[in-house]
């Protein structure tokens, strides 16, 4: 019996294996000018509106979930620090 290759497309669409388990994307690494970017966009303000963050992810080369996700990652650490002290 052949096994069966996972399925993969590039854009994350896709990602299941043979037995029905997703795969995980690929960690995403940022460059150090998109990431000055969008600590210095964190620091006017916390949350994004759809229109600002797609403009945002146009201008930095990454897609808006990229985008949503570093937000939402960046306000959780932000609160874990805000918490300790």
């Amino acid at each position: 019996q052949e096994h069966e290759k996972p399925l993969a497309m590039t854009n994350g669409e896709l990602r299941i294996s043979s037995k029905g388990k997703k795969l995980r994307k690929p960690r995403t690494i940022y460059s150090s000018l998109q990431l000055q970017a969008l600590n210095q966009r964190f620091q006017q303000t916390q949350y994004l509106a759809l229109p600002e963050r797609a403009e945002l992810a146009a201008q930095l080369g990454l897609t808006q979930t990229q985008v949503k996700i570093w937000f939402q990652n960046k306000r959780s650490k932000y609160k874990k620090i805000m918490k300790q002290g």
